[in-house]
């Protein structure tokens, strides 16, 4: 199966590509053969690579910028992922669409599921939340993935952010009064591959629209941190104490949801998928970036 990815630099598309799946070719573009900020030559791009199926995993997700750079935030995630999915449609193959836990205000007390009320409060969720309604307006064979709290040995993320600090720094402050599921895109690669296996051979309206994928569990920002400061102290003898700061004391350009627990009931049922609980993949994470410092962190 040729799945053809978009975003070449991303958490999930690197581990998708290092997954090196049996029968499962990962065709990862980007940059500049693909452009989100020029949708007009997608279509062209997707169609050359002739995949089996589109995973749409390229966004803005600089949260923070996003307040004053709307403009390009909503072209990439609202039109660019609309022009993914409709370039898959006119291929007559689904698209798998990466979405988010910022579609949600975070108001509510308990786990979200799909059928929620969305209410984003930054450009950022709104933006997505746009995406999520150009893919499916776009391409019928849809399935909007939406996750929360991505880390992983690539790019950009909390837990690389945690153990740089801890090389200089003997305690963190961190927010504890916002819930998620921290998720491994280790884990959103293997989901993804399990789907698009599934789609491939079945594209049954059941299987399609929106699903949440997340870490099993829940835990807040500081006690992530801890953990990964548990498994650094565990590894290598460096204690690093952590904190605990309400949201207000730590003032961001964009809102941040309070509640970005997802519940992944629906994706179980229908899928059969099931995620690992948060702490087990985590501490594979970090293990494998302590074994590799200046590589990976």
């Amino acid at each position: 199966m040729r799945i053809a990815v978009t975003g070449k630099s991303g958490q999930v598309t690197s581990a998708l590509q290092a997954l090196k799946a049996p029968d499962i070719q990962v065709i990862a573009i980007g940059r500049p053969e693909l452009d989100l900020l020029a949708p007009s030559m997608v279509g062209e791009t997707i169609a050359k690579l002739k995949p089996e199926i589109v995973v749409s995993s390229a966004a803005y997700t600089a949260v923070d910028k996003a307040e004053s750079d709307e403009a390009a935030a909503f072209a990439i995630n609202r039109d660019g992922a609309g022009a993914i999915a409709a370039a898959a449609a006119e291929l007559s193959i689904p698209v798998i669409h990466l979405s988010t836990d910022y579609v949600f205000d975070g108001d509510k007390l308990e786990r979200y599921v799909e059928s929620d009320p969305v209410g984003p409060v930054s450009v950022y969720g709104r933006s997505k939340l746009e995406g999520e309604y150009a893919v499916a307006a776009a391409n019928e064979k849809h399935v909007i993935l939406r996750t929360a709290w991505v880390y992983s040995t690539f790019g950009h993320n909390f837990v690389k952010t945690m153990l740089r600090l801890a090389e200089t720094r003997d305690e963190l402050s961190v927010v504890s009064d916002q819930l998620g599921c921290p998720t491994s895109a280790n884990d959103i690669a293997e989901a993804i591959v399990n789907i698009a296996a599934r789609l491939s051979k079945d594209s049954s309206p059941d299987l399609r629209g929106v699903f949440h994928l997340a870490g099993s569990g829940e835990t807040n920002w500081a006690e992530f941190a801890r953990y990964i400061l548990s498994i650094l102290e565990e590894k290598t003898g460096r204690r690093v104490t952590v904190r605990d700061i309400a949201t207000a004391d730590y003032p961001t350009a964009a809102k941040r949801p309070a509640n970005s627990r997802l519940c992944c009931d629906k994706l179980k049922r229908l899928y059969g998928v099931s995620m690992p609980e948060w702490q087990v993949s985590t501490r594979a994470v970090v293990t494998k970036l302590l074994e590799e410092p200046k590589e990976a962190v």
